[in-house]
């Protein structure tokens, strides 16, 4: 099976709200609401400071999606990039998608001179997760993530 990486465009609105929706409901048992998440990746397809996303494409359409957001980070004057919204569809996980998405984002993150550097959130319990992770090159930083929601 073979897949390419584009970035997302606005006729894949409708694709990225239903891979979030399946994405927060499969890792935090979470609905989101149809209208907020709509305004939010229309927000992100329509103004690149917001962030953007990231597709691959197989025989079948859309199969995984990754969003970049930036973090600016004055001790190293760059933007980090932030990996967000991952999903490959279940029936084509263990294809490489994942890896696929984060080599086209690295590449792309290495060849522009305000990135610093690439971040995730990883869950504790997804060991699987975090073993992908490792074999990209990612590692474990000193910092535990703590928010306030509103």
């Amino acid at each position: 099976m073979s897949f390419s990486i584009r970035p997302a465009e606005m006729a894949d609105l409708d694709t990225i709200i239903d891979f979030n929706q399946k994405m927060a409901m499969e890792t935090e048992g979470k609905s989101l609401a149809p209208g907020t998440i709509r305004h939010g990746v229309l927000a992100v397809l329509s103004d690149p400071a917001k962030g953007a996303y990231h597709l691959a494409k197989g025989d079948i359409g859309t199969v995984g999606q990754m969003m970049i957001t930036l973090e600016w980070s004055d001790w190293r004057n760059g933007n980090f990039w932030w990996i967000q919204s991952v999903y490959v569809r279940p029936e084509i996980r263990g294809n490489k998608v994942f890896s696929m998405l984060y080599r086209h984002v690295e590449q792309l993150g290495r060849q522009d001179s305000s990135c610093c550097g690439l971040r995730l959130y990883v869950e504790r319990e997804n060991i699987h997760a975090r073993s992908v992770y490792s074999k990209l090159g990612m590692m474990l930083t000193r910092y535990d993530l703590m928010e306030t929601e509103f």
